[in-house]
């Protein structure tokens, strides 16, 4: 019984942090390419250990190179690794700090097709905001979809020790 509720109140702590991991579509509707300003679409973007990047692009028109601060400054291609090629390439955000992506086709990355980001620690992520009530509703009577499922948990494990 107590393996029981550690486990729920595991879940209750852990379960809105592990929700909490986005997916960036590099670019949004536009995508991947060319002559488009990353610098301004990672702007008010904050990326943590969890999230991962998405870059779309069409298979065969470009390609992704992660690459480190001198390769992303000068556009150029790594000695060693193999460029991303699918045209869905999906990249998890696993450790902190600086991560630079550039596309290896000649003249992309000097055309602005380049990515740099920071990736901050996981558990430094924002909590989330809390929802305002809906119209109509009492003041303080709703409860977020976060502490509802905590709520509910705490319910089932308590009514398992009866069991």
């Amino acid at each position: 019984m107590v393996s029981l509720i550690a486990a729920v109140a595991a879940l209750a702590v852990f379960a809105p942090t592990m929700a909490s991991a986005k997916q960036y579509v590099v670019g949004d509707d536009k995508g991947w390419t060319k002559d488009f300003d990353y610098t301004t679409w990672t702007a008010g973007k904050q990326f943590f250990v969890g999230d991962s990047l998405v870059f779309n692009y069409a298979q065969g028109s470009h390609n992704v190179f992660k690459v480190n601060g001198t390769d992303f400054m000068q556009c150029s291609k790594p000695l060693v690794g193999a460029p991303l090629t699918t045209g869905s390439d999906e990249i998890p955000l696993k450790t902190t700090g600086r991560k630079w992506y550039i596309c290896g086709v000649s003249g992309h990355c000097s055309s602005g097709q380049k990515l740099v980001i920071t990736v901050l620690d996981g558990s430094a992520a924002p909590a989330p905001t809390p929802t305002s009530p809906s119209t109509g509703a009492a003041s303080g009577s709703i409860i977020s979809t976060a502490g509802f499922a905590a709520a509910a948990m705490v319910v089932v494990g308590v009514l398992g020790m009866f069991m």
